[in-house]
């Protein structure tokens, strides 16, 4: 075979042998171990003699030389390296394209910033969201990148050589066919291809942690997500993070999760996504994956006790409290009778529904399978989906989110936060209207948290300096100090740049503000054979006791009539309380 320098492959072989033994290369020049000025010395050309010589010109001895007989050594290309190892040789190659040239300053810039960034990482207590986006999701494929380039640069370079050879120019080769050459090469290869495996390798890992994280979903898109992060933080959900409700474990959903984020970073930087953000959301996974890998139906049993405040609306201190007993049922159906609330969560009965709306607050068409296979379908008597719609319709199966569909961005109404900011004794329920006021300030609509700080200010204070000027000229400091905590209340529950307010999403666990319960047990669901659905309130609570605090009068274990405290008379079916409430400036009691 016929190799580059125009040998014998079998001659090539035999010189390689005699390089190993003598030490010398064919190509290395006598002495050349030799100090340069013992060269000189002995009489060796140099560069400028090779230049020198002409046709015609003398050699040493004197004789002139034949012109038939004169070869030019052979020249070399302007800007080539004519010394240094495989290394450099190959080095300068790469840099000679500027792809290559690109390639590795990206590749040793992101590196050498990747490892300096994971120190600072080490060190500090806390680092900015955006450090950690540029970390682990910049970084990493911007050295994959120079990577590409390299190669890309590696490809034009070995273009380049192969056109200039087959127009007879010279061009610097490296013999890849010597041991010491592959030795050298294959260290600096490697070297790189470690480099680029690391920075993957830790890039890849943390990047799919970071992308997990609160931090990434919560404050890397600030004023996306400032409304859904701020009430998490609030919620009793704190120390869960975003990725355990939202994608829940498994590869399946993870890549899920990621491909349907894609749009949303498209959204957000185009600046067309909708405000507020819809609910439900269509992609989430389902409850039983989510939710019930803590909170488990099977295991829930007995009732709870809760205790409802509520302070009247014209300045009274005493507020009309309520204790009732939550059914919350549930059970093992191995064990005993599943009921109470948890009876709708599919332990015994399968229980299906259509709504009507995207936001499932209308829903005429519900299907219940009993614990024997029973199957019972209910419909909206006064307004039924048609043969069509039913076929057409999305038949969804109930689950945890169907009620509890704010578990951790709740965004609370100005009644139900007044309320509580007098029961922790926060506001003081001596302040002359302070919870009208209060509820009138907090229920107006802002463009922005600045112009609500400022109107919620000067709106306290005018309206004690006009209405109550006595009260206002003595408890200054106090008006003051109600203001400042009315305002916090508006920044943790109303965000106006997102158009987010506790109208905005309507909170199905109870009935107050929102029909909640009352979807499917307003008594108007009715099967084909007359049954109605239960309208028993009954069922899912129980009223202990209610009156002014103090004064609550105890009840049977039947439990009483609910009566309503802005006029102490008895309220039940048919009237619903969202007809009346609305969280504002309706029934503020």
């Amino acid at each position: 075979m016929i190799n580059e320098r125009g040998g014998d492959e079998r001659e090539d072989n035999e010189l390689e042998e005699n390089e190993l033994k003598t030490g010398e290369h064919e190509d290395d020049e006598p002495g050349a171990g030799e100090p340069e000025e013992a060269k000189l010395e002995a009489g060796e050309p140099g560069d400028d003699e090779f230049e020198a010589s002409e046709p015609g010109d003398e050699d040493p001895e004197g004789r002139e030389t034949d012109p038939q007989e004169f070869v030019r050594p052979p020249r070399r290309i302007t800007g080539q390296p004519t010394t240094g190892g495989p290394v450099s040789l190959w080095l300068y190659r790469l840099l000679r394209s500027w792809p290559g040239r690109v390639g590795l300053i990206l590749m040793a810039t992101s590196t050498v910033t990747f490892v300096f960034f994971g120190l600072i990482e080490l060190v500090a207590q806390e680092v900015h969201p955006y450090f950690g986006l540029f970390h682990f999701l910049v970084l990493p494929p911007l050295g994959m990148f120079g990577a590409v380039l390299v190669f890309i640069g590696f490809l034009l370079e070995r273009r380049k050589r192969r056109l200039a050879e087959e127009r007879g120019e010279d061009w610097l080769r490296l013999d890849v066919t010597r041991t010491r050459v592959q030795q050298r090469l294959l260290l600096v290869s490697g070297l790189f291809s470690g480099a680029l495996v690391f920075l993957v390798a830790i890039g890849g890992y943390r990047a799919h942690e970071f992308t997990d994280s609160v931090t990434f979903c919560g404050e890397l898109c600030h004023v996306v997500m400032e409304p859904e992060f701020v009430a998490y933080q609030n919620s009793a959900h704190a120390r869960v993070t975003c990725a355990e409700c939202h994608v829940g474990s498994g590869a399946q959903w993870y890549v899920r999760s990621k491909i349907s984020g894609l749009y949303q970073v498209y959204a957000v930087l185009m600046d067309i996504y909708p405000r507020p953000i819809p609910t439900p959301i269509s992609s989430l996974r389902p409850a039983p994956d989510t939710c019930e890998q803590c909170h488990w139906p099977r295991h829930f049993f007995g009732a709870r006790l809760k205790t409802f405040t509520h302070y009247p609306s014209d300045g009274g201190e005493e507020p009309w409290v309520i204790n009732m007993l939550l059914n919350i049922g549930g059970g093992d159906p191995e064990k005993g009778y599943t009921h109470g609330i948890h009876w709708h969560m599919n332990i015994s009965n399968g229980v299906q529904y259509i709504a009507r709306d995207e936001r499932r607050q209308d829903i005429p068409w519900i299907r219940i399978v009993d614990e024997l296979g029973n199957v019972t379908v209910y419909q909206d008597a006064s307004n039924p989906l048609t043969e069509e719609e039913i076929a057409g319709g999305d038949v969804r199966t109930m689950d945890c989110l169907d009620c509890h569909n704010r578990p951790s961005h709740v965004f609370k109404s100005p009644v139900e936060l007044v309320n509580q900011e007098l029961l922790l004794g926060n506001l003081d329920t001596g302040m002359p209207e302070i919870k009208l006021l209060a509820v009138e300030l907090l229920a107006a609509e802002y463009e922005t948290k600045e112009e609500a700080d400022l109107a919620i200010t000067d709106g306290l204070r005018e309206a004690y300096a006009s209405s109550h000027p006595e009260y206002y000229t003595d408890h200054q400091r106090q008006v003051d100090e109600a203001a400042a905590l009315v305002k916090r209340i508006y920044s943790e529950n109303m965000f106006p740049e997102m158009k987010v307010r506790w109208s905005a999403y309507p909170d199905d666990i109870g009935h107050r503000n929102d029909p909640g319960c009352f979807r499917c047990h307003a008594g108007n669901h009715q099967s084909s054979d007359g049954r109605v659905i239960s309208t028993d309130c009954n069922s899912c609570h129980t009223i202990l006791s209610q009156g002014i605090r103090g004064q609550e009068g105890l009840t049977t274990p039947a439990g009483a009539s609910f009566i309503h405290p802005l006029d102490g008379e008895v309220i039940d079916y048919p009237i619903l309380c969202h007809e009346c409430h609305d969280g504002a400036l309706g029934l503020t009691f």
